[in-house]
């Protein structure tokens, strides 16, 4: 098992940068398919980003296709979520999370999840 804690959000205008971090917990670090998802206010949890175990691998949803940049460093058990070119449909609620499973099939539901990081994106 994992746990996982975000952080890295907070406000900022349409146009600047963020960059979300998760760290995790246990020895296994490198043995998970790491993720970021988004529940924006009054809709579903959608996918945003995933990276595979070895972080060789990237999958990104199309709506954040050139502006976000996943990775992963293994020696420091986190990931991070490079967020640019931000916004305001990007405001969400941001969660860091963790499947054994191969990215692509991990990325469409994760057994560990955090608990979020609030993304405010004003116009």
């Amino acid at each position: 098992q994992v746990q996982l804690v975000e952080s890295g959000g907070g406000l900022v205008q349409a146009g600047g940068s963020l960059r979300l971090s998760c760290a995790a917990s246990g020895r296994t670090f490198s043995s998970y398919v790491m993720g970021w998802f988004r529940q924006a206010p009054g809709k579903e949890r959608e996918f945003v980003a995933a990276i595979s175990c070895s972080g060789g691998r990237t999958y990104y949803a199309d709506s954040v296709k050139g502006r976000f940049t996943i990775s992963r460093d293994n020696a420091k058990n986190t990931v991070y979520l490079q967020m640019n070119s931000l916004k305001p449909e990007d405001t969400a609620v941001y969660y860091c999370a963790a499947d054994t499973r191969p990215l692509m099939v991990a990325y469409n539901g994760m057994d560990y999840w955090g608990k979020g990081t609030l993304v405010t994106v004003s116009s």
